[in-house]
């Protein structure tokens, strides 16, 4: 079981959400008598070189990485589901303009595909979520398509199309709950997918727009000064190292769950 990891995450979570209840030092406030200080008993990890608190910046940076990361991940394992499902079970010139729709995608790098989609909009927290969903759907409707396939080959299935069952009853009763850990697995990889995306977004100047800001936009703030202030960049790093390694870990985990069932089956 990956309590670690879960541990882990519930920590990120409860330091970004209620950490600003415990920690009074604003994230927005200039010192300049503190610029580029070093992690002490007055700023625990430091300022940057405008004298603000990184532990502050963490705070409020968190909020907007995870709401990015979760929302984007469920949006985007959302329409994967919906249109994987309903290509796998009606076949046919469904499931033809299915495969044209993801080869189309699929056909430009995401990154990049990301990179084209920001350079024409303002970024804030809500576009890039948008934004992030509609190029990571791909990978989750191909899974569920195949999946789906499977499930429409057992007896049973065809049993109740012969017997002319509703297709949404069979859609939600027999479907759903195979292709549920599936989703699961996808949202928790699509999370971190999602965090590292921004964050690439935020680094490359395409992300979080200033007064805002996430962990990416601190990240980035931290490149030019990397040799004489490193814990400027390091902290928001390895906030962004931590969410990622334990979603990956949950997923694997989940993915063995998965997989076991399907042999057990």
């Amino acid at each position: 079981m990956p309590y670690f990891s879960i541990a882990i995450l519930a920590f990120v979570v409860l330091f970004s959400f209620l950490g600003s209840f415990f920690y009074g030092l604003s994230p927005y406030s200039l010192d300049y008598n503190a610029i580029l200080v070093a992690p002490s008993f007055e700023h625990f990890l430091g300022t940057d070189r405008l004298g603000r608190d990184i532990l502050a910046r963490l705070i409020e940076g968190g909020k907007i990485s995870l709401i990015i990361g979760v929302g984007s991940a469920f949006i985007a394992s959302f329409i994967g589901l919906i249109l994987g499902a309903t290509a796998g079970y009606f076949r046919g010139k469904v499931d033809k303009a299915f495969i044209v729709t993801v080869d189309l995608f699929l056909t430009f790098p995401t990154f990049f595909l990301l990179l084209a989609l920001v350079s024409y909009v303002n970024a804030s927290a809500w576009v890039l979520i948008v934004i992030i969903s509609i190029t990571g759907w791909m990978t989750t409707a191909r899974l569920i398509r195949s999946e789906s396939f499977s499930i429409g080959s057992k007896p049973y299935i065809k049993i109740l199309g012969i017997a002319k069952s509703s297709k949404i009853k069979i859609l939600l009763k027999y479907y759903a709950p195979i292709l549920a850990p599936i989703y699961f697995v996808s949202f928790t990889f699509g999370v971190g997918g999602a965090i590292l995306a921004e964050s690439g977004l935020s680094f490359l100047g395409l992300g979080i727009v200033a007064p805002q800001m996430s962990w990416g936009t601190i990240l980035s703030g931290g490149k030019d000064v990397v040799e004489i202030a490193w814990w400027v960049s390091f902290f928001p790093g390895l906030m962004i190292f931590l969410v990622t390694f334990s979603l990956i870990n949950i997923s694997n985990y989940l993915q063995q769950l998965t997989n076991q069932k399907q042999i057990q089956a």
